[in-house]
């Protein structure tokens, strides 16, 4: 006897699981499938809903406002507070009309529904007036309707409930769609005092009323609008009758029960289901047997039947208990090798997908450079995708350092402790996996203590990633432009800066194994460590050439500000284009002022051209950082600045190299005492384009203090694929 009671507590209770995992299931969809069924927290079921072919008819057509997340009758354009299927209602507001005119009458009509499914409900509704010596009524093309008198009794000094003195409430007519509320003085009250104020008239839900206004039916003065309900139909419908076996009608092939009274014509799912009774299999079955608080079978066993269930005897327990386990031995078994096999699947299906995000991802192009003679990426360590996922905490969003235009970094660690940042590339193209691959193949053979090293990448992810070095202090214009006093950056420190921004890009020129163009140098691509050595980034738009060539042909691309304007309009991209923005960058060390600012005027929005007009003008020192001012000498300070305005020469032939670039600032930066510079009167070529200007103005002079060219970028020039973002 205790075997069998053991046995079948083991059946209920596997019972119980099943059913509880059956019915965790999601309820089913009370709109049109493909159709939106909900609109902010309101539930639109079928036969209303949102859209072409969403609704019955236009009657029940709803708006949804994308702002406010408001749902909108069709009809008369109300707000809808709740639709009941069960009930054939639907709640709105209505206006709660006001008259504090004195003796004036005040007609005002309420919501037309004429022509449409909807009348507003008799079994609900509440004509309501409020105020003193009120005569409110409901009038339909000039014949009233109803309506109530509320009036004013001195002697009661509380303001509860509506029975008539201050508060009246009548019925309202069956069938109504619309009709005009008009009030007036009702002449009942000789104290004039009795008849001031002002006088409400409005429709409302009476079980709504009864919950918030009856204990204050004045709490309405400081409300616009009210519940009203609405009692709806389908046109034409008729409710199913059965003819032998068959339904003429049918809200449902599941089940149904025909709903009719005096405002009611349409459907309901019959007992035991639940569900939308207006659409097809809208109505399912109802697991009774988990209700444990209703206990339907009174401590006999349940058994769910579609509709209903069943109660049987505990003498049958042994036969089923013993049915049960073997059910319950044989599921657990198929469960088992189920998932063994999905297992198995599981992980050759994530093979395959490795390799085929491999190729995706430029595996096999950077096979080929490996086993190039021009770019050896035989250091570069290929990474697992589980290695960066447990190193950034699943690419933890509190764990990016910057996001730009070919992806996202994050900070990570290794399982050696190192620190590293991961850079997850976006969902790109094939022209955008070149470019990935491109930055492998750059990074891997640059070995310079200024250039951000790349210590590996990932290729069996849905997108690429590249592991760099972290570096720590974030990017030369965070430090440029936010700067604080307890960390400032002194004059020695930006000019060492700029010497080894220099330094590394010379490197890139003509020390690397072949010649390497960044084709994006600016002040954030300059990272900082935690000796604020200066390190350069990002070469994702970088290009190495072959030593017989002096330039690359190529789309403009680039950041405002920072562009070479002769790259700008010859689409011919040199080692000069690298020289023309880094001095820009060195601009930006000297003034502390942004490549591109909206503050500046309108022919000065350009740092650059901000720049050659102030030397022009003999301004020099107006607009140089007030730090360097004072911590610099003045013959260092002019000379890095001429040097400045060679690297922004519009005639790239005139640009010294970054070689030429990195020993001039090594030689201001090494040279002790007064420093002093000669200066060559240098005659300088102005470009102006056919089309549009780049250059604003542009003149002749000799001296650190003159303007050798002057440029504007018109920011109504748009290259196609200028990249403002990095």
């Amino acid at each position: 006897m205790v075997v069998q009671l053991q046995l079948q507590l083991v059946l209920q209770l596997i019972s119980f699981l099943w059913l509880t995992k059956a019915s965790a299931a999601t309820p089913p969809s009370l709109a049109m499938p493909d159709c939106q069924d909900t609109c902010g927290n309101i539930s639109i079921p079928y036969p209303f809903g949102i859209g072409e072919g969403c609704y019955q008819n236009v009657s029940f057509k709803i708006s949804c406002n994308n702002q406010s997340f408001k749902p909108f009758l069709n009809t008369g354009n109300l707000e809808v507070l709740d639709i009941s299927l069960e009930h054939g209602t639907v709640r709105v507001n209505s206006p709660v009309i006001t008259n504090c005119n004195g003796t004036v009458e005040l007609v005002t009509g309420i919501a037309e529904l004429n022509g449409s499914s909807f009348s507003f409900s008799t079994a609900y509704n509440k004509f309501t007036a409020m105020g003193c010596d009120n005569l409110a009524l409901m009038t339909r093309n000039g014949h009233d309707l109803g309506g109530c008198v509320s009036i004013c009794n001195n002697d009661i000094a509380t303001e509860s409930g509506c029975d008539g003195v201050r508060c009246c409430q009548t019925s309202v007519p069956a069938s109504l769609q619309t009709f005009s509320v008009k009030m007036t003085r009702a002449g009942l009250n000789n104290n004039a005092t009795d008849t001031v104020g002002c006088k409400y008239a409005f429709l409302v839900d009476q079980d709504w009323f009864t919950a918030h206004l009856s204990s204050d039916p004045f709490t309405v003065r400081s409300m616009r609008y009210v519940p009203v309900v609405l009692d709806w139909s389908i046109a034409n419908w008729r409710c199913p009758y059965r003819l032998g076996t068959n339904y003429t009608v049918s809200c449902s092939r599941t089940g149904y029960n025909c709903s009719i009274n005096s405002n009611l014509n349409g459907c309901s799912c019959r007992r035991g289901l639940e569900g939308n009774p207006y659409l097809p299999d809208g109505c399912q079955d109802v697991n009774e047997c988990l209700d444990l608080e209703r206990d339907v079978c009174h401590g006999m066993l349940c058994r769910n039947r579609n509709g209903t269930y069943e109660c049987y005897s505990r003498r049958s327990t042994a036969k089923v208990v013993g049915l049960g386990i073997g059910i319950g031995v044989g599921l657990l078994f198929l469960l088992l090798v189920s998932f063994w096999l999905y297992r198995i699947v599981k992980k050759r299906k994530n093979i395959k997908l490795k390799q085929k995000f491999f190729k995706q991802n430029g595996g096999l192009l950077l096979q080929q450079q490996m086993s190039s003679d021009e770019g050896s990426v035989e250091k570069t360590k290929i990474f697992t995708a589980r290695e960066l996922e447990k190193a950034t905490d699943n690419y933890n969003e509190n764990r990016i350092l910057g996001q730009g235009g070919h992806g996202t970094v994050y900070k990570g660690m290794l399982v050696d402790g190192r620190i590293v940042a991961v850079k997850k590339s976006k969902i790109v193209d094939e022209s955008q996996i070149e470019q990935f691959i491109n930055e492998v193949a750059i990074l891997s053979q640059i070995n310079h203590r200024n250039v951000v090293k790349l210590l590996g990448c990932c290729l069996e992810t849905e997108v690429p990633l590249l592991v760099y070095e972290f570096i720590s202090n974030g990017t030369l214009l965070e430090h440029l432009h936010d700067q604080s006093d307890e960390f400032p950056i002194l004059w020695r420190d930006r000019l060492r800066i700029a010497t080894e921004i220099a330094g590394a890009v010379a490197y890139l020129h003509s020390a690397a194994s072949i010649p390497i163009y960044h084709r994006d140098i600016k002040s954030t691509n300059i990272l900082l460590d935690d000796k604020y050595r200066a390190k350069v980034a990002d070469f994702g738009t970088s290009r190495s050439v072959t030593t017989d060539k002096t330039h690359l042909t190529t789309l403009v691309q680039g950041t405002f500000g920072y562009l070479d304007p002769e790259y700008f309009q010859s689409s011919q991209f040199t080692e000069k284009s690298d020289v023309y923005s880094f001095g820009v960058v060195l601009v930006e060390l000297l003034t502390g002022q942004k490549a591109i600012s909206s503050t500046r005027s309108p022919e000065e929005k350009s740092l650059a051209v901000h720049f050659i007009l102030s030397i022009k003008e003999n301004r020099l020192f107006d607009i140089l950082d007030a730090r360097v001012v004072k911590e610099g000498e003045k013959g260092k300070l002019i000379a890095v600045s001429n040097l400045a305005k060679r690297c922004l020469n519009l005639n790239g032939k005139k640009r010294p190299t970054m070689k030429e670039v990195a020993m001039d600032l090594e030689g201001v930066r090494m040279s002790q005492g007064n420093f002093s510079i000669q200066q060559n009167a240098q005659e300088i070529e102005c470009y102006i384009p056919e089309t549009s200007s780049l250059w604003d103005v542009c003149s002749t002079s000799t001296g650190y203090a003159s303007l050798e060219n002057s440029a504007a970028l018109p920011l109504d020039i748009q290259p196609l694929l200028l990249n403002p973002s990095g």
